[in-house]
């Protein structure tokens, strides 16, 4: 089994990767407009709110790789983030990680929607 670090390692670019797509494709922006946007979705803070909105909907398995993730030892803190934000943040990737190596696209896809739905303020339902 891989390290959780190494599993969030590889879901912080797919993370990533989903969200410029996204951005990219809902409209033509410049560069640095689609950076700023990017950067506000995928940082500590919007990863761990993210990860608390997809929680119910995970397996018991992907709900262990996350707890893997969030309970790493990460090394350090980066300035501006708050520990439980960043911990959180890390296993919220670590699950992208795992689910990406293991060839999980459709369950990415349905988790990156919840997400999405719930940062626009919807809900399952509607």
């Amino acid at each position: 089994m891989m390290s959780p670090l190494t599993l969030a390692f590889i879901g912080d670019t797919v993370f990533d990767l989903l969200v410029r797509s996204e951005l990219v494709c809902e409209a033509n922006r410049p560069v640095d407009a689609l950076h700023k946007s990017a950067a506000k979705r995928v940082c500590a803070s919007a990863q761990a709110g993210s990860i608390k909105a997809i929680m119910p909907m995970l397996t018991e398995e992907e709900e262990a790789v996350f707890k893997r993730g969030r309970n790493a030892r990460t090394g350090g803190i980066p300035k501006h983030q708050s520990s439980s934000d960043y911990h959180y943040a890390t296993g919220l990737e670590a699950l992208f990680g795992w689910l990406y190596l293991n060839g999980e696209t459709d369950r990415i896809n349905e988790l990156f929607a919840a997400i999405k739905e719930a940062e626009n303020g919807e809900t399952a339902d509607g």
